[in-house]
């Protein structure tokens, strides 16, 4: 596992630069989150032998955990593998594209895709891994599409916050509605939720993908802790079970 005072030093020398300003308190805390799912892509990529990887940080932000790959995992392994970082933004593509200048990761190819990661232009084909960490509302949603889409191998998705704009948000509050779910908020975001957290491992497991929801870090560092965990198999008979139980929940109570 990589330390979390490596993870530090990288993000200092990526995206502060000098040496004379430190990270704000808020960076020390994702440090942690970062450090956490780059444990799971260290993972991945151990089990993957010695060939290439081709690894998608989608909605990138400022690409911590896809440049943070590169230089602890990608590179160390002396392969000829690439990042695609697909970034919506055009200020925090070109926050990528300064800390690129810093990066420490040779024989690895850093490739900024300034698009929404709901265009499937910005995507390759079969990558061997998707990293999406703290994927806001509908981005997450777009991730497993396109992610599913384009046959990636791998999925680690740590969504963030559901929004009204989530679509599986709308059902849940006919459901909740339905069944006489109190109006209580806190009662609500909970049952909310959790059908949205329902309807993203049905709609990964009908696609093919073997899916465990893990917590990578404690709920202490970030309430968005959950990590969805997901490997294409391709296993009908769990795919056919899958859209079954994703209609069931979509057209109940």
């Amino acid at each position: 596992m990589i330390p979390l005072s490596a993870v530090l030093e990288a993000l200092h020398r990526l995206y502060v630069g000098a040496t004379d300003a430190s990270l704000r308190k808020e960076d020390r805390k994702k440090a942690a989150e970062i450090a956490g799912i780059l444990a799971e892509v260290e993972r991945l990529v151990a089990s993957n032998s010695n060939r290439p990887i081709t690894l998608v940080d989608a909605a990138a932000g400022k690409a911590y955990v896809g440049l943070l790959a590169a230089e602890f995992i990608l590179a160390p392994a002396s392969r000829t593998s690439r990042v695609i970082l697909i970034e919506r933004d055009a200020g925090r593509a070109a926050n990528c594209r300064q800390a690129l200048t810093r990066m420490r990761a040779p024989g690895v190819k850093v490739m900024v895709v300034e698009a929404d990661v709901a265009d499937g232009t910005a995507w390759p084909t079969e990558p061997d891994l998707v990293v999406a960490l703290h994927a806001c509302g509908p981005a997450s949603d777009a991730i497993i599409e396109q992610a599913a889409f384009c046959r990636a191998r791998n999925i680690l998705l740590v969504p963030c916050c559901t929004s009204d704009q989530v679509a599986a948000a709308d059902l849940a509050l006919r459901q909740a509605e339905a069944l006489g779910v109190p109006r209580h908020a806190e009662v609500r975001r909970r049952f909310i939720q959790a059908i949205v957290d329902a309807e993203r491992t049905l709609r990964l497991e009908a696609a093919g993908y073997e899916t465990t929801v893990v917590a990578f870090v404690p709920p202490t560092l970030t309430p968005h802790n959950l990590l969805w965990r997901s490997r294409r198999v391709g296993e009908t008979v769990r795919m056919a079970e899958a859209t079954q139980r994703l209609r069931r929940l979509k057209t109940s109570p």
